[in-house]
């Protein structure tokens, strides 16, 4: 048998399948399945088929377009925008719910997330201790270094412009916050951005960081700037604890003074108001008491001149009743010619007012006496003489 035999193809054996036949049965099938009367065999007398229906192909091609208008069909999350080009180009930003745009290759779209809020770490990554001393370390307006930790916090406010103006706006925002605050840092002592400048500082990176986002079109918005470490590098650390420490002693010392100050000056104070206040009570009453004394001479003066004598008689009285209230001598008049029994009455006075109250012990008949002479004082009624007293005053008087 020779290869040219019309019967080798359908004869059992190890051969290949004849193609003839393949294709024949892949028409039949695709016939059965659209509902066609399948092709006759041309063996059995009927009109050889070279190819797929007309009807069919229209279908697949039909099945085709609307897989490929499908295709154009997609949901925006909540939280996310979607970002429709044409070939390239921008054309609009859809909202959350269901959307279509032109199938590929016409339109495409890309969602992009706006409810999730990204981090960026400048100075350390992941924790605090994993220092990157290039970004950290930071020249102060006093020419000192410090090393600043901080965190950034930002979302999106335009997607349009953050997927199309720039190539990698994370990495931008990376830059743009590493550049901000080393401009704020570098406008401010060291010593305000170690203790009470921290807020204030982050604050002013995250406007500062704000404006140049906006200014290269990121579509990007800042949350919040966090300062996660500031302090002196590692080098100088005990040092600057040392320069610390002596500060803070400084400013308690300043404190004690200060609380000694406040405590000294508002008593001396006081002090100087109270013995202002005693000397002007002082000058008043001695300006009001002399003048009372002039009133009272005044009034003595005019008494004087309606009867010299007895008012001059009186004012000796009264000076020597003044003189001699307060003393605890006794006057004894010497010339009455009578016998004095004098008494210490200046003593008895003392024991008395020294004794305890009590009952008074009744007298003994050995200390009884008899009662002495009444006495010429000038107080008593008995011996005393008028006209030997006015004659001692005008005596007095001449001298």
């Amino acid at each position: 048998m020779s290869l040219n035999d019309p019967q080798w193809g359908k004869r059992g054996g190890g051969g290949p399948p004849d193609l003839d036949e393949i294709w024949r049965n892949v028409n039949r099938r695709m016939s059965e399945l659209l509902g066609r009367k399948p092709p006759q065999d041309p063996g059995e007398g009927g009109t050889p088929t070279g190819g797929v229906p007309l009807a069919g192909l229209l279908w697949l091609v039909a099945l085709v377009i609307v897989i490929w208008v499908a295709s154009g069909f997609y949901i925006v999350d909540a939280g996310r925008r979607g970002v429709v080009t044409r070939f390239g180009r921008y054309t609009e930003t859809t909202q959350p719910g269901p959307r279509w745009h032109l199938p590929w290759p016409i339109e495409a779209v890309q969602l992009v997330d706006f409810s999730q809020v990204k981090t960026i770490e400048i100075g350390y990554r992941n924790t605090p201790k994993n220092k990157i001393d290039a970004e950290a370390v930071m020249l102060t307006e006093d020419e000192n270094i410090v090393d600043i930790e901080f965190a950034v916090q930002y979302n999106l406010k335009s997607a349009e412009d953050y997927v199309f103006n720039n190539r990698r706006p994370d990495q931008i925002v990376s830059y743009v916050a590493e550049s901000a605050i080393r401009e704020v840092v570098g406008k401010s002592k060291m010593d305000f951005a170690l203790y009470e400048g921290r807020e204030q500082i982050a604050k002013q990176t995250e406007q500062l960081m704000q404006q140049m986002l906006d200014r290269y079109r990121t579509g990007v918005f800042v949350q919040k700037v966090t300062l996660q470490n500031v302090q002196p590098p590692d080098k100088v650390q005990a040092a600057f604890d040392d320069a610390v420490k002596a500060g803070q002693d400084r400013e308690r010392l300043k404190n004690e003074g200060q609380a000694y100050a406040n405590d000294v000056v508002p008593r001396a104070r006081g002090a100087a108001a109270r013995l202002l206040e005693e000397a002007n009570g002082y000058a008043a009453e001695v300006v009001q008491r002399a003048e009372g004394d002039t009133q009272r001479f005044d009034k003595v003066l005019a008494e004087y001149r309606k009867a010299p004598g007895v008012t001059r008689e009186r004012l000796y009285l009264d000076t020597m009743q003044s003189v001699l209230g307060s003393t605890n001598k006794v006057i004894i008049d010497q010339k009455s010619g009578g016998n004095l029994l004098y008494l210490p009455l200046d003593k008895l006075i003392e024991k008395a007012a020294a004794a305890p109250a009590g009952p008074e012990p009744s007298p003994s008949p050995a200390t009884t006496r008899s009662p002495a002479p009444a006495t010429s004082s000038p107080d008593s009624g008995a011996g005393f003489d008028p006209s030997r007293s006015r004659e001692a005053l005008r005596n007095r008087e001449g001298r």
